[in-house]
């Protein structure tokens, strides 16, 4: 579980560094929206749209950004829909693609064009249910949040995992637990720095260099997407592979 972890975290930093900052915004800005229409405003009575907001305030979005994606979901009328791919990519790499889509034609054409022109393989729905488990992920600044009782009352509210990595906790729970772990920390008076559920493979893939950075640049590709909300897949991710990507 530790790899999985703590790619999570990377991931994290990655996002939070990244010059494609604009962008990452934007889908934060979706996800919110997209969570005040389904379950609305209400942040105490909409699970998803409380963890959305903490995503987006861990990633320093401004509070008035976020409350004008909520107030968005009151007048806007685009019929946003919840669609998913999984595949291989190359070198036996699995990968599951999460979209929020206004048209969905769109999406499929786009998606199924990376597959293609990169070697990968487009499957159907529900083929990689053996690879990924859904698993929520949350990390807490350890700064000055840790004390001897911590562990143990999150471990009391559903925590299966709480590792350290450099400056931040990273808690693993259940799908089931993701909530009532969530409310736990708020009730310690912790502000976690992301909230997610994530797709998370029971094994991870290790690959030679070349190929690590290959798979990585697809990856990327369907990040791009402004349709494609979050990419899971089971390459292992070391700080090795993460520094050849800065370079190039």
């Amino acid at each position: 579980m530790s790899g999985h972890s703590k790619w999570s975290t990377i991931k994290h930093k990655k996002g939070a560094k990244d010059a494609k900052r604009g962008k990452l915004f934007t889908k934060l800005i979706k996800e919110i929206t997209i969570s005040a229409q389904l379950g609305g405003p209400d942040p105490e009575a909409n699970p998803r749209l409380r963890a959305a907001i903490q995503n987006a305030k861990g990633m320093n979005m401004p509070k008035d950004t976020i409350q004008r994606a909520i107030n968005k979901a009151n007048r806007d009328s685009s019929d946003f829909q919840e669609t998913s791919f999984e595949g291989y990519l190359p070198f036996g790499i699995a990968v599951f693609i999460e979209c929020l889509t206004d048209n969905n034609n769109r999406t499929v054409a786009s998606i199924r064009s990376v597959f293609n022109k990169r070697g990968g393989n487009l499957g159907t729905n529900g083929s990689l249910s053996f690879i990924f488990e859904r698993k929520g992920i949350i990390t807490v600044p350890a700064g000055d949040t840790y004390h001897e009782d911590f562990e143990l009352e999150i471990i009391d509210a559903g925590a299966e995992e709480i590792e350290r990595e450099e400056d931040v906790f990273i808690i693993t729970t259940s799908l089931e637990d993701f909530h009532a772990v969530q409310k736990k920390i708020e009730e310690l008076g912790i502000e976690a720095g992301s909230a997610e559920l994530q797709r998370i493979p029971n094994e991870t893939k290790i690959l030679p260099l070349e190929q690590s950075v290959q798979v990585m640049r697809i990856v990327e590709e369907f990040e791009d997407d402004d349709d494609v909300q979050n990419v899971y897949h089971n390459l292992e991710v070391t700080d090795e592979i993460l520094e050849a990507l800065n370079e190039e």
